[in-house]
């Protein structure tokens, strides 16, 4: 089932949709694409032109796949030029996610601040690409391409501070404007900045993820690779603090990230 097709779902039902398997991350569904399908829930509650400014979600549970998923939506509070919105992820009675969402309209400031400038980097086509390969990487990863160009790759102990490269999709995807609902996905695409650290395959998962969109965006299409590096900004005790941002092909900075992880090794 392909990306549009379940953003599809999630507009017409979304309180009954399923999440096939190969959108899996070990046990559970990919969590970028939930966040994804539950921020198109509450995108339909919230006046067009108040733009996503940030999401904070809390992943609470494993969500599996091949069961029947509700993408719940409460408005909080509807203010002069902010809205504030709650999504729940709900499976078998029990909310394995929760996301909640900032929404603003744009006004007039005298702050004016360009974007962090993006790191230089090889091009993709000079970069290694993570294939995805059955059993060993996420089953996820067969709808999405990740260029590697800064750091090791997973497992092998040689891991430094920073993890990055390109990202984009693959699979079929339909050549069209990247938006937000893309985003999330492409975002949390990557591994945990952890993982290289570590010299033998370990569980690890995300426990608390923000992310915050530089409106209005770039036009990017689907088809064109991002540039993301993340950071790792401490870690101890199997927990990692983790800042990242992503970029366009054109430089321009696009969304700020970050994660709290969870290590088991």
């Amino acid at each position: 089932m392909q990306f549009c097709e379940l953003v599809a779902a999630v507009r017409n039902t979304p309180l009954d949709v399923t999440i096939p398997a190969d959108w899996g991350q070990g046990r559970a569904s990919f969590g970028g694409l939930l966040v994804a399908l539950q921020y198109e829930a509450m995108r339909a509650h919230v006046p067009v032109e108040r733009a996503l400014r940030s999401l904070a979600v809390s992943f609470v549970g494993p969500v599996a796949a091949d069961v029947p998923v509700r993408f719940e939506v409460e408005v909080l509070r509807e203010g002069k030029a902010v809205s504030q919105v709650l999504g729940r992820v709900v499976q078998d009675g029990q909310v394995m996610t929760l996301v909640q969402g900032s929404f603003g309209a744009a006004r007039e400031s005298v702050a004016n601040v360009d974007g962090l400038p993006a790191p230089e980097m090889k091009a993709p086509e000079d970069c290694p690409l993570l294939p995805y390969i059955k059993g060993v990487t996420p089953e996820f990863m067969r709808h999405l391409s990740m260029a590697w160009a800064v750091g090791a790759l997973p497992f092998t102990g040689r891991g430094t501070r920073e993890m990055g490269g390109w990202v984009r999709f693959d699979g079929g995807v339909e050549d069209e404007p990247l938006t937000e609902t893309h985003l999330l996905a492409l975002v949390d695409t990557w591994p945990p900045a952890l993982l290289p650290l570590l010299n033998k395959p370990t569980a690890g998962s995300t426990l608390t993820w923000t992310i915050e969109f530089v409106q209005p965006l770039p036009k990017v299409s689907t088809l064109q690779w991002c540039k993301y590096l993340a950071v790792i900004e401490h870690a101890r005790d199997g927990y990692g603090h983790v800042a990242a941002n992503l970029w366009g092909p054109g430089g321009e900075l696009i969304a700020l990230s970050r994660q709290t992880v969870a290590v088991f090794g």
